[in-house]
């Protein structure tokens, strides 16, 4: 498991710059489809990071629950509002997301103590 949410959610963003810079046309692509999946409509993007958030912890994916419980923080989400998103995840994804549902909580207490919250 990780050892630092913050560090990892650094890596996993220079990663996708790395890759942008090797396959340029398909990061432009998904880019693109992340800022128009993120985009207030509907559902705010504080909502769409909290349910991109419950699948990453179904899964069971490190890397999108860094970049989920930043984004979502900087979104405006409150710690309830992660903290509930952690339960329906749970619920849906049975044992494996209590497991993926912790390292959530943990990524968010290590974000609010790097001061990044709401």
């Amino acid at each position: 498991m990780v050892h630092s949410y913050p560090e990892l959610n650094e890596q996993v963003r220079k990663l996708m710059e790395k890759y942008g810079k090797e396959s340029p046309k398909v990061m432009q692509a998904f880019v693109q489809l992340h800022e128009s999946s993120f985009a207030d409509g509907a559902l705010s993007a504080k909502i769409k990071e909290l349910i991109a958030l419950a699948i990453g912890i179904s899964v069971r994916c490190d890397g999108c629950i860094s970049y989920h419980v930043h984004d979502a923080l900087e979104a405006g989400a409150s710690r309830e509002e992660i903290v509930e998103t952690i339960g329906v995840a749970i619920l849906m994804g049975g044992g494996p997301a209590v497991v993926y549902g912790s390292q959530a909580l943990k990524a968010l207490n290590e974000f609010e103590e790097k001061g990044l919250n709401t």
